[in-house]
């Protein structure tokens, strides 16, 4: 498989937003997301462009012939973010310190198109955001349904701090770290 990586920071993102949202669309077009407005392409693109602006956002997509097949998106983790700051004393005191101090990647969404799942991109596609960022550390929320990403995570060495709602109206998704393999 053939695939370029490129990275993109908020404006570059924003140019190609059409091209992330289909292939969000995509990815979260069957059960059991499908018909939740949580996971709507719109509320999708909304929370999207609402990041393009954060410090430190950045974009990694994957190409194949010519086509974005996957991509992940995140940004410097804000410490009053109020899902981070939920967890309270679950999180590790030395990651606090560093939250505080802007040295948290938070991995926001990452995701391959249904048909070239399972053959290691989204690894790939992960360990490309993660090798080009200053952060020490890298957290994100993964929803605790989501059998196969959850069990990857572990895999790549994330640990679980507890659980966490972004809204009202997500589903639950446990909140992780990542401190190897750096």
């Amino acid at each position: 498989m053939d695939v370029v990586f490129q990275r993109h920071d908020g404006p570059g993102a924003k140019a190609i937003t059409y091209e992330l949202v289909e292939v969000y669309g995509q990815v979260y077009a069957g059960p059991p997301y499908a018909g939740d407005p949580f996971f709507s392409p719109s509320s999708f693109r909304d929370r999207l462009e609402a990041a393009f602006d954060t410090e430190g956002f950045e974009t990694v997509t994957a190409h194949m012939d010519g086509r974005i097949i996957g991509y992940v998106h995140g940004a410097t983790l804000p410490a009053d973010k109020p899902w981070w700051v939920s967890l309270g004393d679950r999180r590790p005191a030395d990651l606090v310190g560093l939250a505080d101090a802007g040295r948290i990647f938070w991995l926001r969404e990452l995701m391959v198109l249904p048909g070239l799942q399972n053959r290691g991109l989204g690894r790939q596609i992960h360990d490309t955001v993660i090798a080009g960022r200053s952060e020490t550390v890298t957290a994100l929320t993964c929803i605790i349904d989501n059998q196969p990403a959850h069990d990857a995570y572990l895999r790549w060495g994330y640990e679980i701090m507890g659980r966490i709602r972004h809204a009202d109206d997500s589903p639950l998704y446990d909140a992780m770290f990542l401190t190897s393999g750096r």
